[in-house]
């Protein structure tokens, strides 16, 4: 026992002297300090697999007609996205969309709002999937990029907008920082992404079956970003101004299996770094069962929930509206609404 105790308290101690001696090399090597070292090599918690979510999106975009089938979803969000640009009273040359995919958003724009349009995505499948079968209104640019490393340069963009691919970035508030140096003084941000409550029913009945079938619960939906949370990043972010909104999108498929297919085929599979590489048939259809059951329609279909939250936000300028100093109000709303005040 004496031994054991020992032997682990030594570790901290240790763990601490092979740092030190790390960082002295460093410190001696004249290239970079410690400190440096240590931020270039620390990164953030990865939630999600990037590769893998490329690979889902190749695969997917590379079937075309399936892919193309499964777009109503992803088109919709776009043209709610470009309702919000169009709000603007502004006309931009140039609009860079983060995760463009396959070219949702540029089917919503037109010459009215802006001169040219700069697709960025990672997966060079889905940025080229129509580019020989469809024509949009406006000069359209594409870029093979990482959304989460969006590499502009600082001030040099007017409008940057993403449409449902937020949700799979691992470093969140990184990005926007890196769109907030990009947007030129009082640029704006527009972005819509999947919220906490999407898929609850599928996410629900997956856990029941997990439960029921295996005793635990597997990472079968990936985590999502609450919506109370989005007004601190856009904070954190560095932007001002911001507006938040969300949205709800119910959509009837014939069955979970059905549901699933949709997924698979936008490139919406699961991407958490700890999934399970398969699902067992019995847990499947024990989740369909339990689906159909609790959340299924009178018609025998079921419904899947698309929570979207909608941000908007500006990058700091001189010429923005600024609240008014505590206390320096002249008016009382008494007065303002013709009714008795009254001192609380």
């Amino acid at each position: 026992m004496t031994e054991f105790l020992v032997r682990n308290l030594r570790r901290p101690l240790f763990s601490t002297l092979n740092s030190r001696i790390s960082a002295s090399r460093y410190l001696s090597s004249g290239k970079e300090s410690a400190r440096e070292y240590i931020e270039k090599t620390t990164a953030p918690f990865q939630v999600f697999d990037r590769k893998a979510k490329r690979m889902q999106r190749d695969r997917a975009a590379s079937r075309v007609l399936d892919s193309r089938e499964v777009d109503y979803l992803k088109d919709e969000v776009a043209r709610r996205v470009a309702d919000r640009l169009l709000d603007i009273k502004r006309r931009y040359r140039t609009v860079v969309e983060i995760g463009s995919g396959c070219g949702h958003f540029a089917k919503a724009v037109d010459e009215d709002m802006m001169d040219k349009l700069v697709m960025c995505e990672m997966s060079q499948v889905s940025l080229n999937r129509d580019v020989s079968d469809q024509q949009y209104d406006v000069d359209v640019e594409r870029r093979v990029m990482d959304e989460e490393f969006p590499e502009f340069p600082d001030e040099s963009l007017d409008a940057v907008v993403s449409s449902l691919s937020m949700h799979w970035v691992n470093d969140l508030p990184g990005m926007m920082i890196q769109i907030r140096k990009a947007l030129v003084s009082d640029g704006v941000f527009i972005g819509a992404m999947f919220g906490g409550d999407s898929l609850f029913e599928l996410r629900t009945s997956l856990q029941l079956a997990d439960i029921e079938r295996d005793g635990g619960i597997a990472a079968r939906v990936s985590p999502l970003t609450d919506t109370r949370d989005m007004g601190g990043l856009m904070s954190r972010a560095g932007l001002t101004l911001s507006t938040i909104d969300v949205d709800s999108i119910v959509v009837n498929y014939p069955s979970m299996l059905h549901l699933i297919c949709d997924l698979n085929a936008m490139g919406e599979g699961n991407a958490v770094v700890q999934r399970l590489p398969f699902i067992k048939r019995d847990t499947l259809l024990a989740a369909s069962a339990i689906y159909k059951e609790i959340h299924g329609n009178e018609d025998g279909s079921i419904p899947a929930t698309f929570q979207v939250i909608y941000m908007i936000g500006w990058k700091p300028d001189p010429s923005q509206p600024k609240p008014l100093p505590r206390g320096s109000g002249q008016t009382s709303l008494g007065e303002l609404f013709d009714t008795t005040s009254h001192k609380l």
